[in-house]
Order: C-alpha cells, then structure tokens, then sequence
C-alpha cells in the first residue's frame, strides 16, 4: 500500500517509537516478546497496512498478543497511533522489511502468522518478492512454532495458485482452502481494507490455512 506520505508522519512515527512502534532495533526483542506479552500466544501480520484487520483481532482475542509488520513508515503510523489512541496493550508494530522477520523472532516464537491481500508482484524478474515464495515460507519455518498456522487471503487467483505450488514444494500441508472464502462458511471475524474493496466488487476472495 502506498499513501501520499504527509508531511508531519516521519516526527509522528519517531514519537511513538518504543512504545507503540518499533522501527530501530527490533532484533533486541528476539526471544522476549512472551515477556512483553506474558501467557499470550503470539500472532503476527506481515503487511498490516493501516491496521483495520490487526487492530481488529487484537479486540476479539485479548487472550493473544498482534504484531504488525509494516514497511511503510507513512502507513504503519495508523495502526501504532491506533494503540496508543486505544490504549491497546496487546498489539505492537514493527515498521521494516519483512526479509528480516528471522532478526526479529526466535525459533518458534510465533503461533500464527497471516498474510492479507499481499502485493501479487506479477513480474516474473519480481517473484521472489512474493511473500509466499519459498526463500520466505523458509524463514517462517524458522519462526513459526511446530504445528504453527499460516492464513492467507488474497483476491489474485495467480498468486493464490503459485502459492499452493510454493506451499507443496517446501513440504507444507495446507488444511483449510476456499477458492470463494465469504461463502465457504469459513469463520472471517474481521475484513481487512481490501477485502471489502475487492468483495464490494463482486471479486471472490481465496483463502488457505497451512500448517507448519
């Protein structure tokens, strides 16, 4: 997603650092985000935008701890500001490239990881870019503790079909999957930004739950 950064966001994102945010020095929480989060699973977004999904979830499950992964510091402001404003304690931000989510999280330290409506980068020079590549779902193999979920939604019906192939390739069992997700009777407690923009336009929704 990219916004029009405004101008006063860059001072704005600084202020909530370490509080609300984490743009420098995530590394530092590696192994210790049960201890920001004590007795609370830890569940992670990757490409949060601004936030409704995240912000959302963390409402519904205060029995669970959200970490939102945002690279674009002009909209990861939302959702930080968002748990400040809200005083939601059980959801934090972290503004950088997802490459190195394996810095930022120690062996297992994740139960459930969702990737929403991810840019399909349809260029093939631009595949491994892919959220779903395998150089990733390496990585949160790394992360995601055994018997972990990954979710995925995604209008794209290409992206959704290189991923089932990806999610073959490196071993992965998906169990849940719906070519049609709003009439699959699948549970969707919160609709992200796009989802509704895209389902508003008659576009169905693939969706796929895979175990780690």
């Amino acid at each position: 997603m990219r916004l029009r950064k405004k101008p006063w966001i860059d001072q704005a994102i600084r202020d909530l650092e370490g509080e609300c945010v984490f743009m420098h020095g995530p590394e530092g929480y590696k192994g210790k985000w049960h201890e920001m989060f004590p007795g609370k699973k830890i569940c992670v977004e990757i490409g949060s935008g601004k936030g409704r999904f995240i912000i959302g979830m963390a409402g519904l499950c205060p029995e669970k701890a959200f970490i939102g992964i945002e690279n674009e510091s002009g909209v990861a402001y939302y959702p930080a500001s968002a748990v400040k404003d809200g005083n939601i304690g059980n959801l934090r931000m972290i503004c950088a490239n997802a490459e190195n989510i394996t810095d930022w999280f120690d062996a297992g330290e994740i139960e459930e990881l969702y990737l929403n409506f991810s840019d399909p980068w349809p260029k093939v020079r631009h595949v491994k870019r892919r959220l779903t590549h395998s150089r990733f779902l390496e990585k949160y193999k790394i992360v995601l503790k055994k018997g972990g979920v990954l979710r995925f939604k995604t209008d794209n019906r290409g992206l959704f079909d290189f991923s089932l192939e990806e999610f073959k390739e490196c071993g992965l069992k998906v169990g849940a999957i719906s070519y049609d997700f709003h009439n699959s009777g699948y549970e969707n407690p919160v609709w992200t930004e796009y989802e509704e923009k895209f389902s508003l336009l008659g576009e169905p929704i693939n969706y796929c739950e895979v175990i780690f």
